[in-house]
């Protein structure tokens, strides 16, 4: 097959998990077809980020955003009442550019990633796939929740503007995929719409104890890490050190925090002390969570599969999440995971795994099994192929 993927962003270095998702779905792609790639950015590519997808890819495209213009086409989709996310990624510019590049590849099927893109897709006579990834509405609308005032009433516009967006999409795709059950079942559907669910994986080679060099030494006691930008990933930051530290710090004293994660906000950057450290952008973040005793992923707000819970069980680290951080990935609480939703039980948790080595191993144990179990991007990847052939076959 000749695929065209169109993705809302060049998908490398790997900071990002929309990034690290379609950078191994291209790779394993490309094990079989022949993959073309379009990538809108907001920001010059370095040559590196491109040589690296030149590996996998016969033709790379890549469409020049602005961010000035990009708050103009944000209020133009207001006036015209759609979504503000959207606008900021659309470009008539780019369309035409993506519709010039697809005329030069004529790919048999197009694969889109979320929702942003779709009106790049949706303009091409081709078969063709979005990925939700996970389903944006849902993440608006729990945003929302924690908003007041100005900021609930745009969170609430966008959440209803994504959710048209998505039900739109059922008509303009031939097939449909998202990350977990709950991001698919969030998504509103026509009757005879079916959305499949693609699981991400991770790299078990690549994240294992036994790929690096490094010393024994652990200075970090609890390890959270991710986009730092990501409201989702600013809200558990701030849960950790302003809410769960405290009380555990009262009973372990001595235990250091590591944030680490590319772009931290400032409300992030204000958390550094003593005892907390925030390392913004790690090259390498196997380092880090092999000097770490505990994975923290204190989710509140937000939508689909947590990559860095992959990462870390796979590094053979006990983790500690929330219910609805867990309910994509499907672990079991105790056994592999643990899982808490409240200040006192995630300090209570983090506090006897502290202490408690032979938990600790024991948890790690279950979880990197599991994880190398039931989340491989090699199995993904050979159904998203087949899902792309079935979009061809209902296209005739």
């Amino acid at each position: 097959m000749k695929i065209l993927v169109i993705l809302p962003r060049f998908p490398y270095p790997l900071e990002k998990g929309d990034k690290l998702r379609a950078y191994h779905q291209i790779r394993t792609l490309a094990q079989n077809d022949e993959v073309y790639l379009f990538a809108l950015s907001h920001h010059k590519v370095d040559k590196s980020s491109i040589d690296e997808l030149r590996h996998y890819c016969r033709d790379i495209c890549i469409a020049r955003l602005s961010r000035l213009s990009g708050v103009f086409r944000v209020l133009r989709n207001f006036l015209s009442v759609r979504s503000l996310q959207i606008g900021y990624w659309d470009s008539r510019k780019a369309r035409k550019q993506c519709r010039r590049f697809a005329d030069k590849v004529n790919p048999d099927v197009v694969y889109a990633q979320m929702v942003r893109t779709i009106d790049y897709a949706a303009q091409l006579e081709k078969p063709k796939v979005i990925d939700f990834q996970d389903a944006l509405s849902l993440n608006f609308e729990r945003r929302m929740m924690t908003h007041r005032g100005l900021r609930y009433f745009l969170q609430h516009y966008e959440f209803k503007m994504l959710r048209s967006a998505e039900f739109r999409a059922c008509s303009n795709f031939d097939r449909l995929t998202v990350i977990s059950e709950i991001d698919r079942d969030a998504i509103p559907q026509h009757r005879d719409t079916v959305i499949d669910v693609v699981r991400n994986g991770v790299d078990a080679d690549y994240y294992s104890p036994q790929a690096i060099q490094h010393s024994v030494d652990k200075p970090y006691d609890i390890l959270f890490c991710g986009n730092m930008q990501y409201r989702p990933n600013i809200d558990a930051a701030r849960f950790l050190v302003k809410e769960i530290m405290p009380i555990v710090w009262r009973e372990y004293p001595s235990a250091r925090v590591a944030i680490a994660g590319a772009t931290p906000s400032a409300s992030v950057r204000q958390l550094a002390s003593d005892q907390v450290t925030v390392t913004g952008f790690v090259p390498d973040m196997r380092l880090l969570y092999a000097q770490s005793k505990v994975f923290v992923a204190p989710m509140r707000i937000g939508s689909g599969l947590q990559n860095k819970l992959l990462e870390a069980m796979s590094m053979h680290l006990p983790c500690i999440t929330t219910s609805l951080a867990n309910h994509s990935l499907r672990a079991t609480d105790t056994e592999n995971i643990l899982v808490c939703d409240d200040a006192p039980s995630f300090a209570k948790a983090i506090v006897s795994l502290l202490r408690d080595e032979e938990a600790r191993v024991r948890i790690s144990d279950n979880a990197q099994q599991y994880v190398h179990s039931n989340f491989s991007w090699q199995a993904t990847g050979l159904q998203l192929r087949q899902i792309l052939q079935q979009a061809m076959e209902k296209h005739k």
